[in-house]
């Protein structure tokens, strides 16, 4: 079953963010839009390449008003620790959810059950609460901030113009579609 517009479910987690610890709730999200990015496990290859990604596109996001939650199923102490050594991360402003458990993990459908660990999920979450974007990767393959800045801008503009939608490689201030009986067989 697709999580697409279904409404996240509860949860409390305990998050690292620019040298201390937060509690992030399913309530703390409302109002807001946000991202969050699952990925395998700290000290690992792909992950704090794709974090610093994030991180250098932070500010963007932020502008948008969107807030960035990286979550794996290591603890927030290890997300610290983290920060702490890994250049890369050092660099990371927004929160690290610690899901120890695998709760979250579970819920947004990407644990890998045998491992412990979660697939590199990527999901946009409106100020409602409601699963607007899901993608999920082997974890072999990494993301892209650009990209995924891009489709929040999308998904914010749909939500902002109903009626309209998106095409392919849509970007800011390009046309978008009303979706209509004249364009049928047109595009």
């Amino acid at each position: 079953m697709s999580l697409i517009n279904t409404t996240i479910q509860p949860f409390k987690a305990t998050a690292y963010r620019a040298g201390e610890f937060v509690e992030v709730t399913d309530q703390t999200l409302r109002g807001k839009w946000s991202v969050f990015v699952f990925y395998p496990a700290d000290f690992t290859f792909v992950c704090p390449t794709e974090l610093e990604d994030l991180a250098e596109q932070h500010e963007h996001f932020s502008k948008l008003g969107v807030d960035i939650y990286g979550i794996s199923t290591d603890t927030h102490f290890a997300h610290k620790a983290w920060a702490e050594t890994s250049p890369a991360i050092r660099k990371v402003k927004y929160a690290l959810i610690g899901d120890p458990t695998g709760k979250l993990t579970r819920n947004f459908g990407v644990m890998i059950e045998e491992e412990g660990l979660a697939l590199r999920g990527t999901f946009v979450i409106n100020p409602e609460g409601q699963i607007k974007l899901c993608e999920i990767h082997d974890n072999g393959i990494g993301r892209d901030a650009k990209e995924l800045l891009r489709k929040v801008k999308a998904a914010q503009y749909v939500a902002s113009h109903p009626g309209e939608v998106c095409p392919a490689k849509w970007q800011e201030g390009a046309a978008t579609l009303k979706p209509s009986l004249d364009l049928v067989g047109k595009i």
